[in-house]
């Protein structure tokens, strides 16, 4: 919940257009806790949830280490431990270099990575269904990361918005694809079932809130700031993108693996 958080605020800073609110890293406007005014509040928000989310991985990088047996589980606690520092320290160098599209974008995408190896170390802890091995799930995973990429440089005007329409599609037909192959093949299995249904709902409502976010960028495109039709709905946008790119993640985890 912690990194869903995480991404939502990092949504809310940049739709508020209040990522650079805050010049100075680690500290903020040398204190640490500014002024809570302006886009100060997304931007501080965003730094100490970043904080929390660290900690928490940590502790439980720690404690699979200790407990887990399955030497794929440590091994993905430390990379998604590994994974939430390099993405502060990314952040840090965002802020120092004044915003450039190419580390904004990277920093977008970074935070998807971390969100999914987040789930992936939760769905780790539950059984694991055994149906024969699918690459489908997986490219469905690719896809959908890919769009993350290309949504993240339509934010920050490095592309034009056509490639992330067309992303879009791909990646929805993939997902289409996935998703249905697992429902014909295993109806019966409820194990199965659920997180092939999960991830088709997920990705509908993904479509319908892409259009949502479109609709209110250009209808309060000619507003002197952010207006809170467009903010919301652009940050449902890439909130409930990160949630089918973690139910696209628990679909690949169910094939071809086991507990």
């Amino acid at each position: 919940m912690c990194a869903l958080a995480l991404v939502a605020a990092g949504g809310l800073a940049t739709s508020n257009d209040a990522a650079l609110s805050v010049p100075d890293w680690p500290l903020s406007l040398g204190r640490l806790v500014p002024p809570l005014e302006g886009g100060i509040r997304y931007e501080f928000a965003h730094r100490v949830l970043a904080a929390l989310v660290a900690l928490l991985a940590g502790v439980q990088a720690f404690r699979t280490q200790a407990r887990e047996l399955r030497r794929w589980m440590r091994a993905l606690a430390w990379w998604t431990l590994g994974a939430v520092l390099a993405q502060a320290v990314l952040g840090g160098v965002l802020v120092k270099l004044v915003d450039p599209k190419v580390l904004a974008i990277a920093h977008a995408s970074l935070a998807q990575i971390c969100f999914g190896l987040t789930v992936a170390v939760a769905a780790g802890h539950y059984p694991i269904h055994i149906a024969g091995k699918s690459l489908a799930p997986r490219l469905a995973v690719a896809a959908l990361f890919v769009q993350t990429v290309l949504g993240a440089a339509v934010r920050h005007n490095a592309i034009g918005l056509a490639s992330h329409i067309a992303g879009a599609i791909v990646a929805a037909a993939v997902v289409m694809w996935a998703s249905m192959a697992i429902l014909m093949q295993y109806m019966d299995d409820d194990k199965m079932r659920r997180p092939a249904v999960i991830l088709l709902s997920l990705t509908a409502a993904q479509i319908f809130s892409g259009f949502a976010a479109y609709t209110a960028g250009a209808v309060t495109a000619d507003a002197p700031q952010p207006m809170p039709l467009m903010i919301w709905a652009t940050v449902a946008h890439v909130v409930v993108g990160a949630l089918v790119f973690g139910a696209a993640i628990m679909l690949a985890m169910s094939v071809g693996n086991s507990r």
